[in-house]
């Protein structure tokens, strides 16, 4: 009986291995926001974490751009509820290593944000931010969202003049927001790739939302309604009539 259970655990610690090592091969990024110290980052302070041997400068920049991000949305919303961890590269190679791609930055889920050399900016890192406040904030809701609104609303919170005019404008929309939303994570990967300007049309049908609903309160109203259940169309549908 012994033996056996000798096999047995034996069995069971080489079946968790292999987990372990699928999960690392298949989703580095979530592998490397789990343990940011097993892909050689450094922390930097609370919850950021860097590549080793950055320089004085470098790490100041990080530091400041990671500062004036989490700023972004603390003011937009009133606070934070989320503390996520924030992965910083200052080169392609640890970025590529810790699962990321061509993109800026990239949030994931409610746990972390990656930012590649190109996102170690207020602009992107709010933006990212953005993305893992509001699903915090509406939890299990958070699926319910189309993608549209998601990315719009992290445009108006970053406040990213590629997509916005200044806040001294009538109308901040750089272009207007025609045609139909990508809703789904998968449609708006396939738009954005063939025109970024999807950024410019969601961020302006955010922006009028918000304009005639109320501003930031309305976000607010959202979340908790959704987080009640309400359906995400007929909340917005209501405030549009």
């Amino acid at each position: 009986m012994r033996r056996r259970w000798r096999w047995l655990l034996a069995g069971s610690g080489v079946l968790l291995t292999a987990v372990v090592a699928g999960v690392v091969l298949a989703f580095p990024s979530v592998a490397a926001t789990a343990c940011p110290g097993c892909y050689g980052l450094e922390g930097l302070g609370p919850g950021v974490y860097v590549e080793p041997g950055l320089s004085a400068d470098q790490r100041r920049r990080v530091t400041e751009a990671v500062a004036a991000g989490e700023r972004r949305v603390r003011d937009f919303y009133g606070g934070r509820t989320s503390s996520p961890r924030v992965l910083v590269c200052v080169t392609e190679r640890c970025y590529r290593r810790i699962g990321g791609g061509r993109e800026r930055g990239v949030a994931i889920l409610n746990r972390a944000v990656m930012l590649s050399p190109r996102g170690i900016d207020p602009v992107i890192v709010s933006h990212e931010l953005s993305h893992v406040e509001l699903r915090e904030r509406l939890g299990s809701a958070g699926d319910r969202v189309p993608q549209w609104f998601n990315e719009g609303l992290a445009v108006v919170v970053s406040d990213d003049p590629r997509y916005l005019l200044p806040r001294t404008a009538p109308d901040r929309c750089r272009v207007g927001p025609e045609g139909t939303p990508p809703s789904t994570s998968a449609e708006w990967l396939r738009t954005a790739g063939a025109d970024e300007q999807v950024y410019a049309r969601s961020a302006c049908r955010v922006h009028r939302w918000l304009a005639a609903n109320g501003g930031r309160a309305a976000v607010t109203d959202l979340v908790e309604r959704m987080a009640a259940g309400e359906r995400f169309a007929l909340i917005v549908k209501e405030a549009a009539e």
